[in-house]
């Protein structure tokens, strides 16, 4: 199963935006009803109406003719730069930068951060610091009583757009960096489903052996049969008796396929079905690893007696494989992995002799994370992305544990630990 990779899409939900929209006009209609006919402050409403009945026919447009659920950036970016200049005509018409509700024309900028591109946002934040510049200076008088004028200081006029200013700044800067955050978790979870999913595929594929290896035994049999009582009525023609112990010592072959395939837990693989604890895991994952490298694995199970049996779990074993895998890659020579029982918790630690986790990432608390770098130069050629160990930590923070990061005053490597409380571990 393949799973797209859209982390990297720039788009807006359409539903989301055009409901949006529609809020946001009604809300303009009634306060300019309201302004006018209920608290009888006049002036002159109906190009504020014109402009957005305008906005009402681009939102039906969008709402019915565009047929994509995602819109694209770039028409994204166009609806939004129509939704600031909307704004900004009527804010010009209702007292510019001294209109109470002046705040709002930072919005559509702020929504854009999170969801497009960076070159997008900062079309709209430059296109919104220029309508407030212009509103400051060049504006109709804001809606009042006949006998009342509103007038404030130059200094406090200029402080208002200043204010605002700093404000859309300080949100856009911060959407921007959830966004890129977000969009970075979910490419990580994107491959983490993807490996999941090949995971279950594989143990699905196995399954599908076993019924197959099942279901063709009977009819093999059948054929081995009958072709040896044809051996008995030709073994005189030596043509046919030839082809005949052909067929019957592929037909020996196919029943020694079919048995490798029937994944018969007490012969073939004994790991893949039997729930074991957690020393047992630990055990098998190491020896596969044995197989494969020629390190040194040292595995101390001597404070370990708890005999807490749970359910496979194929998360678990992945992540146990991940953080022992990393060990095997970046040691150099050792890698130690104690268990233990203290206090009603089980904890494993893993450790090598490598070079351990960069100082600047775990001072940071940026290990876990997906996609990250170190600033150290001597180890950056070294390091990956940090996608193995958020997949290894996702993994079995879903099931309940701890894990931590730490360099190892033992080997001078890296460490992980990891930790489960016992009544935790029995819910696996």
């Amino acid at each position: 199963m393949k799973f797209f990779d859209n982390s990297e899409i720039y788009t807006l939900n359409k539903s989301t935006y055009v409901n949006l929209r529609w809020i946001a006009f009604i809300g303009q209609i009634l306060s300019i009803f309201i302004v006018q006919f209920i608290l009888n402050f006049k002036f002159n409403y109906l190009p504020c109406l014109s402009i957005i009945c305008i906005g009402v026919l681009t939102n039906i447009f969008l709402q019915f003719k565009v047929k994509q659920n995602q819109i694209s950036n770039n028409l994204s970016l166009i609806y939004l730069i129509y939704d600031i200049l909307q704004l900004g005509f009527l804010f010009y018409l209702t007292g510019g930068i001294t209109n109470p509700f002046i705040f709002l024309i930072i919005i559509p900028a702020v929504f854009s951060s999170q969801y497009l591109k960076i070159k997008s946002s900062v079309v709209l934040v430059f296109l919104t610091i220029t309508l407030l510049t212009i509103l400051t200076f060049f504006h109709f008088k804001l809606p009042h009583p006949g006998e009342i004028h509103f007038h404030v200081p130059n200094y406090y006029l200029y402080a208002i757009p200043i204010s605002i200013l700093i404000g859309l700044l300080f949100l856009v800067y911060f959407a921007v960096q959830f966004g890129e955050q977000n969009r970075k978790r979910k490419k990580a979870f994107d491959k983490l489903q993807q490996i999941m999913s090949k995971e279950n595929e594989l143990l699905s594929l196995g399954g599908q052996a076993a019924a197959a290896a099942h279901s063709l035994g009977t009819p093999l049999s059948t054929i081995l049969l009958t072709v040896k009582e044809m051996q008995k009525d030709f073994k005189d023609n030596k043509k046919i008796k030839k082809d005949l112990d052909l067929l019957i010592s592929q037909s020996i072959r196919c029943r020694e396929i079919l048995k490798k395939l029937s994944l018969n837990p007490k012969v073939e693989d004994e790991f893949l079905n039997t729930n074991l604890n957690i020393g047992d895991y630990i055990n098998e994952i190491v020896r596969s690893f044995e197989k494969i490298s020629n390190k040194k694995f040292e595995v101390n199970l001597e404070k370990f007696s708890d005999k807490i049996i749970f359910s496979k779990s194929i998360e678990i074993i992945y992540g146990l494989r991940n953080f022992i895998g990393n060990a095997n890659k970046f040691s150099r020579k050792k890698i130690h992995i104690s268990v233990a029982n203290t206090e009603g918790k089980t904890k494993i630690v893993i450790a090598d002799d490598g070079d351990g986790f960069p100082k600047d990432l775990i001072d940071k608390d940026k290990l876990g994370e997906p996609y990250i770098r170190t600033l150290d130069t001597a180890n950056s050629s070294k390091q990956g992305l940090g996608l193995g160990t958020f997949i290894g930590k996702t993994l079995l923070e879903k099931n309940f544990a701890l894990v931590k990061f730490k360099n190892s005053q033992f080997l001078g490597g890296a460490k992980v630990v990891i930790e489960w409380k016992n009544k935790d571990l029995k819910k696996i």
